[in-house]
């Protein structure tokens, strides 16, 4: 098995003003070598956003993007014929860049801060159509089990949202003293695992609210819970880049 762990303090950080941006990654002015990618996931972004401010209209392209509000109102509009479409914490919005898109994002509220986590990953194929869609995931249906939010196209789950990457993202909310085993889907897969809230354990390493931990070459691996705690799992290719 192989690990590699990121406390929440080791994140990039940059203040806006408006926007308070946590990346996971290299992103903008925050280049760290050895923290350029996970695999396939090359961007993970803990954003919040101001009332009424956001992301003017900008491009995208070759890149598959998925975004999970946790708190507020996030209004996405593109160039695809969506305009300013509301996405609500317990959704998911995915978007295939593509060939290109432009598109804007901002807090639809005028008085509420929007939190929400913005993830890149590199598809497995270049220039598609592009392509948006987004659902909605009961809370209740990840209480001490896996909610599988996104996969593949190839992939034969039904309820996900699908991209053009052999992925599987996921939720589960565990509560405290119990115990959850992962398997992951094939030996070339890697799992990036967010404690978006709470303590867990995972292979011996604690996690406080927005740790993180990479884990590959392994078949399986054990969480437990050390407190009530929400996880966010992000499996992908090992790509080597």
């Amino acid at each position: 098995m192989k690990k590699i762990t990121h406390k929440a303090e080791s994140r990039g950080f940059a203040n806006h003003g408006w926007l308070q941006a946590n990346h996971s990654f290299s992103f903008a002015s925050w280049n760290n070598p050895e923290r350029v990618h996970f695999g396939a996931l090359r961007v993970l972004n803990d954003d919040i956003i101001a009332p009424k401010m956001g992301f003017g209209t900008h491009p995208h392209e070759n890149m598959e993007i998925i975004t999970i509000p946790l708190k507020g109102v996030l209004k996405h509009r593109d160039n695809m014929n969506n305009d300013w479409i509301p996405v609500v914490p317990g959704e998911v919005q995915v978007m295939s860049a593509g060939t290109g898109v432009q598109h804007s994002e901002i807090n639809g509220s005028s008085d509420e801060h929007l939190s929400l986590f913005q993830i890149w990953i590199i598809p497995q194929k270049r220039n598609v159509q592009p392509r948006y869609d987004q659902k909605m995931f009961n809370a209740e249906e990840r209480k001490g089990k896996l909610q599988t939010l996104v996969t593949s196209f190839e992939d034969e789950h039904e309820n996900s949202l699908k991209i053009h990457q052999d992925v599987k993202i996921s939720r589960i909310d565990l509560s405290e003293g119990t115990t959850f085993d992962y398997v992951i889907e094939n030996e070339n897969q890697g799992v990036y695992v967010l404690n978006i809230f709470g303590k867990a354990e995972i292979e011996g390493e604690t996690l406080d609210t927005r740790d993180a931990i990479g884990i590959s070459e392994t078949e399986s691996f054990n969480i437990r819970s050390k407190s009530d705690c929400e996880l966010l799992l992000i499996e992908v290719p090992m790509l080597k880049l």
